[in-house]
């Protein structure tokens, strides 16, 4: 026999995945919170006594948001003589007593569903033990789903199980955490409380699942490369430094995956792919963690406008899987990812962007003083070419809102890529520029052994000048470009800032589950 449908206090939740629940106020004063966790120690301990306080035995079958989807848009007279049963298990998020009939809120890894649960349905002891069960338990649950008298998609308990206590009570659901480097350093009750955060990682794994996808199917091969170097190489970067003992030699964590990536390219894979985790010992900001994720990718036969042209549809594509659109905002401004990037050198970003005239431009005095103005030293070694692009760093990068690729890099400031035939002082190269933070950097690969051997003897030669980010000789790369690379593209592509991009999120430690921070105390 059907029963009465229960009708829902005003304050219940509009629905079941989307909307937060209220609950009570949780404690304020860490005093507080040590004599809830007290308490619920000893609501442990009386478990154990009972039998087993951990059970293992629980398969649940369905999940909140799939329910929803499959029998939410039907009206109770339809939804509840079908009998529908289901077996959910989630964390209690809220519950209410109500005499002999109690509500609760379960939440899954896919959303939220209400639970009715009553003493006649349960029997005295269950729903007397459920009675005492906090926020934050995870349950298990079996009954049939309906709609009560306000609407609300649940499910109607007819059985009900304490699967984990939980001894630490969650934040106040009104504030939250309100502290935002402990979102970042207790990630998992941020993820339990806040569903944007959680949103904000399965974009990102759409994000990495979309890219790997979309290399596949352009025939780029996956590859994996080592993350211990005996010599750095990659890009201009500061290492971490470590020791292997069995060895006994010195090692780096890796900076980048280049030189390892470009000798499969010598040996014969035509296109290959990483998506790689990197290091850089080197400061911490909104856009820079020591340990991020980026990709890079290689193709024999490109050059550097085939790779701005695969970049651009790589970003797209990204961004139309996560957010079901390229067209997409940050920090509430439009960025055009829909339209084809724009393309724009360092010599004319210069007179676009910071104010000069084409003459003044290729001035290295007037480059010189724009640069003091700004309160930077140029050193007195710096070439045309140099003060140009210090002073894109500068004046212009940060104006680059809508996706710009800048090209014709100087070489010294490229050690890795190709010098252009028309004129040996730029390169092949580009850098991808979005909301005025760089996303891709790549180039037509530097072939030719013996210009690459020259060049590191510069970084070299740099390096004990006191540049600590300047490149290793790195002889066993020179020897497998004396093999022979064919001509190459390569670029690389920064995860961490696109995912930033796609999520609209100001920090780049807000879309990596758990970022470098500072030792605790």
């Amino acid at each position: 026999m059907t029963q009465p449908t229960p009708t829902l206090p005003d304050t219940a939740p509009a629905s079941a995945a989307a909307n937060e629940p209220a609950s009570a106020p949780a404690p304020t004063t860490a005093f507080d919170d040590n004599q809830l966790i007290t308490e619920r120690r000893e609501k442990l301990a009386a478990i154990r006594k009972q039998g087993v306080a951990f059970p293992n035995d629980f398969k649940p079958k369905h999940h909140a948001a799939e329910l929803l989807r499959l029998h939410g848009a039907l009206p109770n007279e339809e939804l509840e003589p079908k009998g529908i049963h289901v077996v959910l298990a989630g964390r209690l998020m809220l519950k209410r007593v109500m005499g002999k009939a109690s509500f609760a809120t379960l939440q899954d890894s896919t959303g939220r569903i209400q639970l009715y649960v009553t003493r006649d349905a349960l029997g005295e002891d269950a729903y007397a033990a459920f009675k005492h069960w906090d926020l934050g338990d995870i349950l298990g649950a079996e009954g049939t789903l309906f709609k009560s008298n306000k609407g609300e998609f649940s499910v109607r308990v007819t059985a009900l199980r304490l699967l984990t206590k939980s001894l630490r009570p969650l934040p106040d659901k009104f504030h939250g955490m309100a502290d935002q480097e402990q979102k970042y350093r207790q990630r998992y009750v941020d993820l339990i409380i806040d569903a944007d955060a959680r949103a904000r990682f399965v974009a990102r794994s759409k994000t990495l699942s979309s890219i790997r996808q979309f290399m596949v199917e352009h025939h780029f091969m996956e590859v994996e490369t080592p993350m211990l170097h005996p010599i750095p190489g990659g890009a201009n970067a500061k290492p971490f430094v470590t020791h292997h003992n069995a060895l006994d030699q010195q090692m780096f964590l890796r900076i980048a995956p280049e030189l390892y990536l470009k000798r499969l390219i010598v040996g014969g894979f035509e296109r290959v792919f990483e998506i790689n985790r990197s290091f850089r010992n080197e400061g911490v900001s909104v856009r820079h963690n020591p340990e991020f994720t980026m990709m890079e990718f290689y193709a024999a036969y490109w050059n550097h406008h085939d790779l701005m042209d695969f970049t651009e549809e790589v970003l797209r594509h990204a961004a139309r899987v996560a957010t079901g659109s390229a067209a997409i905002t940050y920090a509430g401004k439009p960025v055009a990812l829909d339209q084809p990037f724009a393309r724009l050198s360092v010599r004319d970003s210069l007179v676009a962007h910071a104010g000069l005239s084409a003459a003044e431009a290729v001035d290295a005095g007037v480059l010189h003083a724009k640069l003091k103005s700004m309160g930077v030293e140029p050193p007195a070694h710096w070439s045309l070419a140099e003060l140009q692009f210090g002073l894109f760093e500068a004046a212009v990068e940060g104006q680059l809102w809508d996706p710009t690729f800048i090209i014709d890099y100087p070489v010294e400031v490229s050690p890795l890529a190709r010098a252009s035939d028309a004129d040996p002082s730029i390169t092949e190269r580009f850098e991808l520029f979005i909301t005025g933070r760089e996303y891709a950097n790549g180039f037509s690969e530097l072939n030719d052994a013996e210009d690459q051997a020259a060049r590191f003897h510069a970084q070299v030669a740099n390096k004990e000048a006191g540049d600590e980010e300047a490149m290793f000789y790195d002889a066993d790369f020179i020897r497998a470009l004396e093999y022979g690379m064919p001509p190459t593209g390569g670029c690389g592509i920064g995860i961490d800032r696109l995912v930033m991009l796609i999520t609209d999120s100001p920090s780049i430690r807000d879309v990596i589950l758990f970022p470098s921070l500072r030792k605790e105390g």
